[in-house]
């Protein structure tokens, strides 16, 4: 039905500029109703949709039909130009200008249209779109992948939204306890660039409650542990919820045992959920550590922390990735013993290729391999496991599940991997346990 529609749509544009050529009173009579109908297809192209929930997905949806429609109208308009080619006609010219100016609305609708709402395109299409919109071949290869993946992004969007909506008195996300996420190092939780991307409105549409660390981006685990442990205290006193399920990330996860275990917090924590969690440390980070030369290593420090005290923080750099370290991690395990009021789990993903993770993933992956094998782009394994029990995250072919895809960080939708419904079951299965 959508394809047809956009052939219709398409036919029309076409007739719309070659009205000069058109020796017919009848045409001339419903051409008022072909610019009609052409107004009706640059205002609102996705009519026929009418399935689709969001507003913002039917700007996308009606921009991934207009560049369609005009894909269609373009190579029709060619082939009718060329049939009544006349070097000597005035209509044909001006049959081409009016194509090209009707060619040129449709296109630019569509494209601001798709550039303005979606969220797949990513700068790298954009851009590759701006760049191959002046190549022949080159632009219509690129024009297809933008219809196809914004296509694609409408259906997906479009479907989680009505599944949301069947199941939202269900409230499968509605823990005994609120959930607590923790963000890795390097971070910090932002009111305006969610850490965990979409994950959280997805939790929260299914029940849960959410609270987040708010703790400082770089110290050692210890301190990061104290401040945690701050925060799940003041989280049980002011809500009286009695304990919070944790999900932390990365070295988030490190903190968090911390602050369970040695910060008087165990009985304040129902569950932990460590995310890519380097347990056992990186021996790429005992590497990077021992190779690079001290005044490199405290530049480098330095420019960080003197960034972020701008921020009013006070990191520490080189504490914090020093207790990244293998040995540092040995030593930690020692002081952490876990919890047996504490439910623990752990997941862990494995990236397939360096060339398809994002920044600095696909950079790190190779190196890490190299000491580390089957990794994320950070983290190897075998330092993801802890607890009770141990999630592995894969999919088939070169895309992979990296540090960064297990959180939704670059809001990316992975073929095979829905990170968001994934962690909708993960809370949902802490609900079935009592928590």
């Amino acid at each position: 039905m959508r394809i047809l529609t956009r052939i219709v749509d398409g036919i029309f544009i076409t007739f719309a500029g070659m009205y000069f050529l058109i020796d017919n009173k009848f045409a001339s009579i419903l051409y008022p109703l072909v610019l009609l109908i052409f107004t009706a297809i640059n205002i609102e192209p996705s009519f026929c949709n009418f399935k689709i929930k969001n507003f913002k997905l039917r700007i996308c949806a009606g921009g991934a039909d207009l560049l369609t429609s005009f894909l269609i109208s373009f190579s029709l308009t060619v082939i009718v130009l060329i049939k009544s080619y006349s070097l000597n006609s005035f209509y044909w010219w001006l049959s081409l200008l009016l194509s090209l100016i009707y060619l040129i609305i449709v296109f630019w609708n569509g494209i601001i249209r798709v550039y303005v709402t979606s969220v797949q395109l990513g700068i790298n299409h954009r851009i590759i779109g701006l760049i191959c919109g002046w190549i022949p071949v080159a632009n219509i290869i690129s024009l297809c992948t933008i219809i196809y993946i914004t296509s694609n992004e409408v259906d997906f969007e479009n479907q989680k939204i009505i599944q949301n909506e069947k199941r939202k008195n269900l409230q499968i996300c509605k823990t005994k306890y609120p959930i607590l996420l923790v963000h890795g190092v390097f971070f910090r939780d932002y009111k305006y660039f969610n850490y965990w991307g979409r994950i959280p409105k997805e939790l929260e549409a299914n029940g849960a409650k959410i609270y987040y660390g708010n703790h400082q981006s770089a110290l050692p685990v210890n301190q990061s542990g104290i401040e945690i442990a701050e925060r799940i205290k003041e989280i049980v006193q002011t809500t009286g919820c009695e304990k919070v399920n944790i999900i932390a990330h990365s070295k988030g996860g490190l903190d968090t045992r911390y602050a369970i275990s040695c910060c008087d917090c165990a009985e304040y924590v129902a569950s932990l959920t460590t995310i890519s969690t380097p347990h056992r440390g990186c021996e790429f980070v005992d590497f990077l550590l021992n190779k690079l030369p001290e005044k490199a290593k405290t530049n480098i420090a330095e420019s960080y922390n003197n960034a972020l005290r701008k921020f009013g923080e006070t990191p520490d750099f080189l504490s914090a990735v020093k207790d990244l370290t293998y040995e540092s991690c040995q030593e930690l395990n020692n002081t952490m013993q876990d919890s047996d009021k504490v439910f623990y789990q752990s997941v862990g993903s494995k990236q397939n290729k360096a060339r398809n993770g994002r920044f600095p993933t696909n950079l790190s992956y190779t190196f890490v391999r190299f000491f580390d094998k089957e990794n994320d782009g950070l983290v190897s394994k075998d330092s993801f496991i802890w607890g009770n029990n141990f999630l592995y995250l894969t999919v088939k072919g070169n895309r992979g599940i990296s540090h960064a895809d297990t959180i939704d960080l670059n809001r990316e939708n992975i073929p095979d991997f829905d990170v968001r419904e994934f962690y909708v079951k993960l809370v949902s299965d802490l609900k079935q346990k009592g928590f």
